[in-house]
């Protein structure tokens, strides 16, 4: 009875072995060209391209921080156009478009 077992457990082993080496040598398909292949290729150089003007045309705008605040003569004429509005709005809402 052992060494049934015995025999069994090692084909086992040797057939495992077996199977292993011929999946681990089977060599890869060879490469077969796509044929979309170049066209992304070439998209993807034209897209690099893009990215670099579009890092030297960022490169000469103004940031945030370099940015002059608004003078004081635009804010109080923005201030005011706002007022205005928001007076409209309450007007309208009330019903009275003449402003009377």
């Amino acid at each position: 009875m052992q060494g049934r077992l015995a025999l069994l457990v090692g084909g086992t082993v040797v057939a495992g072995a077996a199977a292993y080496r011929a999946l681990r040598r089977r060599p890869s398909a060879p490469a077969v060209p796509e044929p979309h292949v170049e066209a992304l290729k070439t998209k993807l150089a034209e897209a690099r391209v893009v990215a670099d003007d579009r890092e030297e045309f960022e490169a000469a705008e103004t940031t945030i921080d370099q940015a002059e605040s608004v003078p004081g003569e635009l804010a109080e004429r923005r201030s005011s156009v706002h007022e205005r509005g928001r007076q409209m709005a309450d007007q309208m809402r009330r019903g009275t478009a003449n402003g009377s």
